[in-house]
């Protein structure tokens, strides 16, 4: 599904405290300490065509290419096997040689949620696996504590897709399109049933609004529903893949985080990226 164009200034972009969470749900993790789960995978989709930095998954930060520390992070989650998602030999090389499992998929796919339902099918022919998380290849610093808890909300049967999203302070972020929001109705502590996904400003009136972060988790039935769902018109009017998934009748739950992980999209996003990612290497 559809990332997010807006990135944070650089002081928000760790997370500093995230709420364990537990649940009923068959594996589910507590989001503090994580727990690998044989019936969970990760898969990265990468692609070296993005029209703003192009080869971003192979860009430098701090010797190391962009794709191998989002690598990093979703082994340090720690909830499943984890895997990259492309259809360039060159990233799949950098990968391999860094030990990582790469899955070679089709060229041709339009979006991220097509190339990852390939790359499960290769994964794991026999269907085992039973829960899908879509992190993307852009985000390095993402914190391994963030990937786990989008998992979270699957621990509801009825949902069929959970994201993440963080409660706006910026005013200026109320009133950007390029800040996709979530609107949706509280089912728990720092979660919600999304209802709607904007780039307006919304809801309205007094109240939180909340800054939707592109990190999906599929039950594998609901992935593969998705990929062969039409596109739908508001899906199409705001250019915004998740609106297919509700309005078609599927239900996201979305885990509210405290902060937002810098999304690397142009020249610039990469800079912030190595200062963040070095500033964090000198105080570990």
């Amino acid at each position: 599904m559809g990332g997010n164009p807006y990135n944070p200034p650089a002081a928000a972009t760790f997370c500093r405290r995230e709420p364990a969470g537990s649940s009923s749900f068959p594996g589910v993790f507590m989001a503090a300490t994580g727990s690998s789960r044989s019936d969970l995978i990760v898969l990265i989709p990468a692609r070296m065509q993005a029209t703003r930095l192009p080869g971003k998954p192979l860009a430098d930060i701090g010797g190391r290419p962009m794709i191998l520390h989002v690598l990093d992070r979703a082994r340090e989650a720690d909830v499943g096997e984890v895997a990259v998602a492309t259809d360039d030999e060159a990233i799949r090389n950098a990968v391999e040689r860094a030990g990582g499992r790469v899955l070679m998929t089709n060229a041709g796919h339009q979006t991220g949620s097509d190339r990852i339902f390939e790359a499960l099918g290769k994964a794991d022919p026999a269907g085992k696996v039973a829960v899908v998380v879509n992190l993307q290849g852009d985000l390095p610093s993402i914190e391994p504590v963030t990937i786990r808890r989008v998992v979270e909300p699957l621990d509801d049967p009825a949902v069929d897709i959970a994201t993440l999203a963080v409660e706006i302070a910026d005013e200026e972020e109320k009133t950007n399109p390029n800040v996709v929001k979530v609107v949706g109705t509280p089912v728990g502590e720092s979660r919600l049933r999304a209802l709607y996904f904007t780039r307006a400003t919304a809801p309205a009136n007094d109240g939180p609004l909340y800054h939707h972060i592109g990190i999906y988790a599929y039950r594998r039935a609901a992935l593969e529903r998705f990929v062969k769902l039409p596109q739908g018109t508001l899906e199409k009017r705001e250019k915004l893949e998740q609106l297919r998934a509700l309005e078609h009748g599927m239900r996201i739950d979305v885990a509210i985080v405290d902060a937002l992980p810098l999304g690397v999209d142009t020249p610039a996003d990469l800079e912030k990226a190595r200062a963040l990612l070095a500033g964090k290497k000198r105080n570990s």
